[in-house]
């Protein structure tokens, strides 16, 4: 089945720079798909560190696990990444999988399988044969390259509908430092510490654990502040890996100040990240900002805006381009959170059209529907009873989503 490039799509994409200490590889394995990449390797030099958030699922993957395993280590040599199988809820024949890829990778690049990261997206229940890595990694350690990124960025799609890029350049005590991030995401979006699959890689020498934090930080409003579907994937996982390569001493600390400006820059990464997931929503025709501000704290403020984004109710409304306000009543008021209906206020972008528990004197049906035909939407929710807030990042819900899930395994 085709499916037709998303309207929210970008214009162009990101040309991202080599970075010192990783290269890669793709091919084409056979998994699920034909005539496409379904398979990425990438190769780090010695001394690169690594750090991970994934996903809180109880049915998690068997690539989960294994990064998992892995994580404390702190160090990392390989990363196989395949799509058109998950590789979750296979049992014992999925921990077969993940020991024997990982072991395919680790000869082909001469380290030890604990230093090899492993991540699979695709059908869930289905057993992975990991015979088809044997030749194919080992043939792909012989041609690894340092760009261009589009090429792994492309071998880690499903039901995406265009590659997601980004990376930043930055100055860190005179000297130039670099960020890039690939990522993989359309449907079973909802994560929960982490997005479907995404890789970022950066020259900056940074101790684990100080990766660690600063990436499981800013994934809280990034990929844990996005919504699609609702639903959390079996695979949901974000790696950071840092080479190490750039000319600068290493940040050792959350207390050294230029952790705070390299937090920001990885900020900024997984952000665009996310919101090109969004923007790539299977089915999606609009992109929605909900903003939900007065709650009594943030994680309430989170909750409300969830409960929103995650309504069909709400999700159809737009993208029909109604202005039915009276759906976002009905998610404010089952989120299970405090909140007092007649201190209620809702904005469409500027436009306000609740307030005080009933429709505003100043409401315009002509003026809201037509900004409800916009690509890219905010929906303000101002409860009145502290200073809580927090913004959830979603799409529209249209037939699309159907026909593209209705016969996904088939």
């Amino acid at each position: 089945m085709a499916i037709p490039v998303s309207p929210l799509a970008p214009k162009s994409y990101p040309d991202l720079p080599a970075i010192a200490g990783v290269r890669f590889a793709t091919a084409e394995a056979g998994i699920k798909y034909k005539n496409r990449t379904d398979v990425l390797l990438m190769a780090f030099d010695e001394g690169t560190v690594a750090a991970g958030v994934v996903t809180k699922s109880k049915c998690s993957s068997a690539a989960v696990d294994w990064c998992k395993a892995n994580l404390p280590g702190g160090v990392a040599r390989g990363l196989v990444v395949n799509s058109g199988n998950a590789n979750a809820f296979t049992g014992a024949k999925g921990q077969k999988s993940v020991e024997l890829t990982a072991d395919f990778a680790a000869k082909a690049l001469g380290c030890a399988p604990s230093e090899i990261f492993l991540a699979s997206t695709g059908v869930i229940g289905e057993p992975l044969d990991a015979s088809k890595f044997a030749g194919v990694l080992d043939t792909m350690a012989t041609r690894l390259v340092d760009t261009p990124w589009m090429d792994p960025a492309k071998a880690i799609m499903t039901t995406d509908t265009f590659p997601k890029l980004s990376g930043a350049i930055f100055d860190i005590d005179g000297t130039e430092v670099k960020i890039n991030g690939i990522a993989k995401g359309s449907g079973m979006i909802a994560p929960d510490m982490a997005t479907m699959l995404s890789f970022v890689v950066t020259d900056m020498p940074i101790a684990a654990p100080v990766l660690q934090a600063l990436l499981a930080k800013h994934t809280q409003t990034s990929f844990n502040a996005i919504t699609v579907d609702s639903d959390t994937s079996t695979s949901d996982t974000l790696l950071a890996f840092a080479t190490g390569k750039a000319d600068v001493d290493a940040i050792e600390s959350l207390d050294d100040p230029r952790a705070e400006t390299f937090g920001e820059a990885l900020r900024d990464v997984l952000f665009d990240l996310a919101i090109q997931v969004v923007r790539d929503g299977e089915g999606a025709t609009k992109q929605v900002s909900i903003h939900v501000e007065g709650a009594v704290d943030d994680a309430s403020a989170f909750r409300i805006g969830k409960a929103i984004a995650d309504s069909p109710l709400v999700k159809t409304a737009i993208a029909g381009e109604d202005a039915n306000w009276g759906r976002v009543v009905m998610a404010v008021g089952k989120a299970g959170e405090p909140a007092d209906r007649d201190k209620l206020a809702i904005r469409f972008g500027d436009l306000l059209v609740a307030k005080d528990g009933e429709r505003a004197a100043v409401y315009d049906e002509a003026a809201t529907s037509a900004y409800m035909k916009g690509e890219d939407l905010e929906l303000t929710v101002s409860l009145g009873l502290g200073e809580g807030k927090a913004t959830v990042y979603t799409c529209d819900l249209t037939h699309g989503y159907i026909t593209i899930n209705g016969d996904y395994r088939s």
